[in-house]
């Protein structure tokens, strides 16, 4: 395989020139690295840029001792040397950061449980369809069967892969059912009770419970059922929108009411032992989590007073993941609380509910993907170019005194002039972002000729907002928290034997 690039442009003290040659820069740092690419905001604590300018995953997260982290750059290294049919992209998987997610959100719940004295216990499933691999599954699997951890299935691939591997799952473990149910489906969820599986079957639309009692009644196997819960509380972030009372999941509360009803008809109240509700993913502030979950609690506490049998609430997805690294609430790739935040909120709201309304505090259960899966997996892939931002305007051969400019211009190119004279780079960008928006209006109206359009583009091309680099890659899409090395700070080395800390598969 040919070497994965100049071996230059890994060494820091080197940058891209928009000319594409390399020129020494020694005021670059690892803290500039680190700071430019936020890796202590959405890496900690389990990514860093190492002294030596390359990123070093830390498996363990907080407890990660020195001489156990992995510089990822030697990996790949060992990993590209060691076969000759490895090709770019490929991902690496690190089964040890999933292993320290479980526990950290176990230890949340139960820090969290304990502080409330909540006579309850907690817990969590992982929801298959958010990462299917068949590694990780087994990995969540094993791991789990120290703190009860189950699987969520919603559709009938899934629950027979779910099946599968929850034969080695503990007793205690659940698996939920979600999704959309017929026959088929059914009969396959109450046939994994008698392989002893701890299955729930949650009711997202009325008519599955008529398929229920009925195929419950032909197997002669008594279910356990749960409903989903359509709450009024919904987000309004890019993945709220299944949320909130008119969602297309889950049943309304004269829904539920009618359930508990036909239930107790035919003498199954005693089956109901589940509620389970879903405000969205990524939900981004703890107000929103409060708020909803406060609501489904007393939904949980009216149902049991109704006379059903109710156990365990299930919170659903949502947990988020600090995408941007901003710890934000006003951002929809950002969460404005940590893991520990969210876990004794939601203990606080089930708790208070209870309390109010003398019910059996119940088992708390969550479906969070994302926010355990995240951060285990890296995308490694080859950098096709690169472009570098900045400069001046001689290097790109741009004057600013342009001929025959509109009096509408004039004051703008004025304007930019000054405050390149005074240096504020925050005016500069401003007075150049003026003077391109009005010239492409003026060229829009055929005011103003293409080459005197094109040259305020350029300039502010030449003060960017953002970052310095714009590194151009394959375009990916993924449940995964991808890593997109900077060739440019990172470098090669010789490898040594750091693979067996981390699974690597190919990427088709």
């Amino acid at each position: 395989m040919p070497p994965l690039a100049d071996p230059m442009l890994f060494d820091p003290s080197f940058e891209l020139t928009s000319a594409l040659c390399v020129k020494s820069t020694k005021s670059w740092s690892v803290q500039k690295s680190s700071d430019l690419y936020r890796v202590g905001g959405w890496g900690a604590p389990y990514y860093k840029i190492n002294s030596r300018g390359n990123m070093a995953v830390r498996p363990f997260g907080a407890k990660t001792a020195p001489n156990d982290e992995i510089d990822l750059m030697d990996t790949i290294r060992e990993v590209v040397a060691s076969q000759d049919n490895i090709t770019m992209p490929l991902i690496i998987r690190f089964p040890d950061i999933v292993k320290n997610r479980m526990d950290t959100l176990q230890s949340a719940f139960d820090r969290g449980i304990a502080r409330h004295r909540y006579s309850g216990r907690f817990q969590g499933v992982f929801p298959v369809k958010c990462n299917p691999d068949r590694y990780l599954i087994e990995e969540i699997v094993s791991h789990g069967r120290y703190i009860n951890f189950g699987l969520e299935a919603g559709s009938k691939p899934e629950l027979l892969l779910v099946m599968a591997a929850m034969c080695r799952a503990s007793n205690d473990a659940f698996l939920i059912c979600n999704g959309y149910k017929d026959v088929e489906y059914v009969e396959m969820a109450l046939v994994a009770r008698t392989m002893g599986l701890n299955t729930m079957i949650v009711l997202e639309q009325l008519e599955e419970l008529d398929i229920v009692i009925k195929v419950s009644n032909q197997l002669q196997i008594r279910p356990v059922i749960g409903v989903r819960a359509k709450l009024s509380t919904k987000h309004a972030g890019h993945w709220g929108e299944t949320s909130g009372e008119k969602g297309k999941f889950g049943l309304s509360t004269s829904e539920i009411v009618q359930v508990v009803k036909r239930l107790r008809k035919v003498d199954m109240s005693d089956c109901l032992q589940l509620l389970h509700f879903h405000i969205g993913s990524q939900i981004p502030s703890l107000s929103i989590v409060r708020e909803g979950v406060s609501e489904a609690a007393h939904i949980f506490c009216e149902l049991a007073l109704m006379g059903a049998n109710m156990n365990v609430i299930d919170i659903g997805g949502g947990l988020g993941v600090d995408y941007d690294g901003t710890h934000s609430s006003s951002s929809d790739m950002s969460i404005g609380y940590n893991m520990e935040e969210y876990a004794e909120t939601v203990v606080e709201a089930i708790k208070d509910a209870t309390v109010q309304k003398n019910v059996k505090q119940p088992i708390l259960c969550c479906e969070s993907g994302r926010a355990l899966v995240s951060h285990h997996s890296v995308l490694v892939f080859d950098v096709f170019s690169a472009h570098k931002n900045g400069g001046t305007g001689s290097d790109r051969g741009i004057s600013y005194n342009i001929d025959g400019l509109p009096e509408e211009l004039k004051y703008l190119r004025d304007d930019f002039a000054r405050s390149l004279d005074n240096g504020d780079p925050e005016c500069i960008l401003m007075c150049a972002k003026k003077l391109k928006n009005e010239s492409t209006r003026l060229f829009k109206q055929g005011l103003l000729g293409l080459e005197e359009a094109t040259v305020p583009q350029l300039i502010i091309s030449i003060y960017p907002s953002s970052s310095p680099f714009r590194i151009v890659g394959p375009s990916v899409s993924s449940f995964h928290l991808y890593l997109c090395i900077d060739w440019r700070v990172s470098r090669l080395r010789e490898s040594s034997s750091l693979i067996s800390h981390a699974t690597v598969t190919e990427r088709l």
